[in-house]
């Protein structure tokens, strides 16, 4: 061999030695990850010698606030897997600014720096599993789907990620001189793929600088499109994964010890509950789960924060948090939010089958729910069965059939959905459902129907919609707060984004109008209800602040059937008269909200909402004021404490005479003593009154319907201070693996946040127990 061959074979075993490199912005996103039999320890030090071939991620760019730029800061991403787990190794530079880390609790991540990996494991461009992981490689991890309406798990719209489901996974990270270091494995048995090999799954990197208030993604995503999931790269030539069927088993054992004033007995009472349940989940294989549950414990160690109801006619929706219910809640997505599964109040038993079959998705639950949920003690039995298929490269089409039957009253729900999407920026949305309800020998048969089409550009979009529910349309399983209207929307979005280190970053305006015609209206070409039109002007500044201005106008008439309940006193001792609603009337109101970037010990956002507004239950004219304000303290990175306080008030402009006021602070805070073991107190105050009903022309008192028959009586005044405190002690080392000792009381006071004289009203004691047994057998 020659001199010159001599010298050039080193560089040559280099280079074939060297690990593949896939640059984002150079459109390298296939990425052949090697297959490694090695064992190692997540210990989140990268310095193992098989991090050394790992395929690497890099050539990030920015997508908040705006897109098509090379990202400022450097990212590398390592990836190799085995037969049993995918490993991933994160190599984050900052040489900006201080990273963001705390010891925080599982998927409270959101104010530290973090970075999440998507994969997309049926290669569905439209639904991916989400593992995030902050410096310190605490996790939080989900699902991300873009086909459908709010996801049952979690009050999150479309394309957001639902941080309801756990995962068993292993994770690892540190900071550095440099920036921070994290390491995960993923094993194949606790995530769902197809079968076949060789695999092909999307794969997306994101990271979020806290300091800049930038989202950075390794493909080059482009904010104008209809689906981001659909701008992932791919992990290809995956093959020999050994996934196996899994059976976990998850005995609970729950104990309550409630106390409360006995109504004829001066001192205090304790009941004791102690509930034994339990849950089975069985992995058939890669693509299928059935889960099964005797007696859950579905006790949510927080309550729910209380929410203020803008307009009080309608109810208030909560997210589904209880965890039998949200693993596969994403499977259940049903536009108009026909599945919301809090409407299983206590079951006895139930069960649920979700899987994948070629391009369909299929998914089954069935529950006993308890008997005190119904008028007659009968026991609820409740089914639900939704199928989709995938159609195309991003567009699916599915039915769905949900019942619920009881001695009292049946109810079943049944229709079809699709969402079309075209030309790169483009969707339709369709929808049409019946609904069969029979009570007291009456049978009611009614439709819903929804036809939507949306644009997402980077400088222009749009989503029009019309949404129909007739008067009898019930669903006795979902979420529908409102029927009998015709309801269309027009809403169109304008974008312009400042200059590379300008002090303006990005300018959104949202110009939205809607009507709404009752029902039968609608099609007789009579007069609408309501009408509402705003402005939402958006405005996000360097480093990561906000503000919002909004400017509002609607006009709103009165259905008299809805006012059915109240009357006015008859003159001289006449009998009383049906209450006549006010007249159409004009509302304007303003918006202004304000919001700090996350700074290394705190983040703070504050908002207004003043202006003409009406009162429906009284259909007054009212002057509306609210408030709300939001302060997030670190002290030290494993002490977090959050305070927010909302306010609302109602005067009526025709006396001046304030009718509604409602006061809500709140404080959490959480001290992280280890990474699986968290201590919290959560405190909050609400102050409510609401005052008589008067008739908006008159001034005189409403009458409401009397204790006996035929009598009638003024409406009351409500009024109400309570203070409700919890404490809490969690050790959860895994998902499923858990010990709570918690202990709450609620105090009530006559004097509005005076903090005296208050007196105890309820208290409990709980302890929770349970431990995930886990067997994995088969190849």
């Amino acid at each position: 061999m020659s001199p010159a061959a001599l010298l050039a074979l080193p560089l040559q075993l280099a280079a074939v030695a060297a690990p593949p490199v896939h640059h984002g912005l150079r459109g390298q996103l296939d990425v052949r990850a090697p297959r490694l039999e090695r064992t190692i320890e997540v210990d989140g030090r990268l310095d193992e010698p098989v991090w050394r071939e790992a395929a690497i991620l890099t050539g990030f760019s920015l997508y908040q606030p705006v897109d098509g730029r090379p990202a400022p800061d450097s990212t590398e991403v390592l990836v190799w897997y085995s037969a049993d787990a995918m490993h991933f190794g994160v190599r984050a530079f900052e040489p900006h600014g201080a990273v963001r880390a705390t010891l925080a609790d599982r998927d409270r991540v959101s104010t530290d720096d973090y970075v999440e990996l998507h994969l997309d494991t049926f290669d569905e461009r439209r639904r991916a599993l989400v593992f995030i992981v902050n410096p310190l490689g605490v996790q939080a991890d989900g699902t991300k789907s873009e086909g459908g309406g709010f996801i049952p798990g979690a009050n999150v719209a479309p394309g957001q990620n639902d941080l309801s489901a756990d995962f068993q996974w292993r994770s690892k990270g540190r900071v550095t001189d440099w920036g921070y270091e994290v390491e995960l494995r993923i094993p194949f048995s606790s995530i769902r793929y197809a079968l076949g090999s060789p695999q092909r799954w999307g794969l997306q990197v994101v990271r979020r600088v806290q300091h800049s208030g930038y989202e950075q993604t390794w493909t080059p995503a482009k904010r104008g499109s209809a689906s981001f999931i659909a701008q992932a790269g791919h992990l290809v030539g995956l093959s020999g994964m050994r996934h196996g069927q899994v059976v976990e088993l998850n005995p609970e054992l729950t104990n309550t010890t409630a106390g409360s004033a006995s109504a004829s007995d001066p001192g205090w009472r304790y009941a004791n509950d102690a509930n034994l349940g339990g849950n089975v989940r069985w992995g058939m294989g890669s693509d299928f789960v059935l889960n099964g549950t005797i007696r859950p414990d579905f006790s949510q160690v927080e309550a729910d924060a209380t929410q203020i109801a803008t307009d009080q006619r309608f109810a208030l929706f909560y997210p589904e948090r209880r965890p039998f219910f949200v693993e596969g809640s994403d499977q259940f997505n049903v536009p108009n939010t026909l599945v919301y599964t809090r409407r299983i109040v206590r079951p006895e038993a139930a069960a649920k089958f979700t899987g994948k079959i070629g391009r369909n998705d299929v998914a089954l639950l069935s529950a006993a729910d308890d008997r005190a949920t119904t008028a007659d003690g009968s026991r609820p039995l409740v089914g639900i069965v939704r199928l989709r298929r995938d159609l195309g490269t991003q567009s699916t089409a599915g039915v769905l059939y949900s019942g619920r039957t009881s001695g009292a009253r049946d109810n079943h729900v049944a229709g079809a959905d699709a969402r079309l999407v075209f030309g790169g920026l483009y969707y339709a949305q369709l929808q049409a459902v019946g609904s069969v309800t029979s009570q007291d020998g009456v049978r009611r048969v009614a439709p819903m129907w929804e036809a939507a089409v949306d644009r997402t550009g980077r400088n222009f979009g749009f989503h029009y919609a019309l949404l129909g529910i007739a008067p009898d349309f019930q669903t006795d399983n979902g979420f529908v707060p409102r029927t009998g209207f015709v309801q269309p929307s027009v809403n169109n979005r304008f974008t312009a984004f400042g200059r590379p280190g300008g002090f303006l970053e990005r300018y959104n305006v949202f110009l939205q109008t809607s009507a709404l015609w009752r029902y039968e209206d609608f099609f007789d070409g009579r007069g609408r209800l309501e009408h509402r039109l705003s402005a939402s002007n958006q405005l996000t500044f360097r480093r990561g602040w906000s503000a919002t201005v909004t400017p509002a106008l609607g006009s709103f008439a009165f259905d008299p059937a809805n006012y059915g309940g109240l009357w006015l006193a008859g003159a001289d001792g006449a009998a009383p008269t049906a209450f006549v609603p006010a007249p159409r009337t004009g509302t304007t109101l303003g918006t202004f909200a304000i919001a700090t970037p996350q700074f290394r010990r705190f983040a703070a956002s504050a908002g207004t909402t003043v202006g003409n507004d009406v009162d429906f239950l009284e259909t007054s004219r009212v002057r509306r004021h609210d408030w709300n304000a939001s302060l997030d303290l670190r002290p030290s990175e494993r002490l977090r404490v959050g305070a927010t306080f909302v306010a609302s008030s109602f005067t009526r402009r025709r006396d001046g005479a304030r009718i509604q006021s409602l006061r809500i602070p709140r404080v959490r805070a959480e001290y992280q003593v280890a990474r699986p073991v968290l201590v919290r107190v959560v405190s909050q105050y609400e102050s409510t009154r609401r005052a008589p009903l008067r008739d908006p022309r008159t001034g005189g008192a409403l009458l409401v319907a009397g204790a006996t028959p035929g009598s009638f009586a003024p409406s009351p005044e409500r009024r109400g201070n309570a203070l409700r405190t919890d404490w809490l002690f969690a050790y959860r080392p895994t998902p499923g693996t858990v010990v709570f000792a918690g202990y709450g009381n609620t105090l009530t006071e006559p004097g509005a946040l005076a903090f005296q004289d208050l007196r105890r009203v309820n208290d409990a004691l709980f302890v929770k127990l349970s431990y995930l047994f886990r067997m994995r057998s088969g190849a």
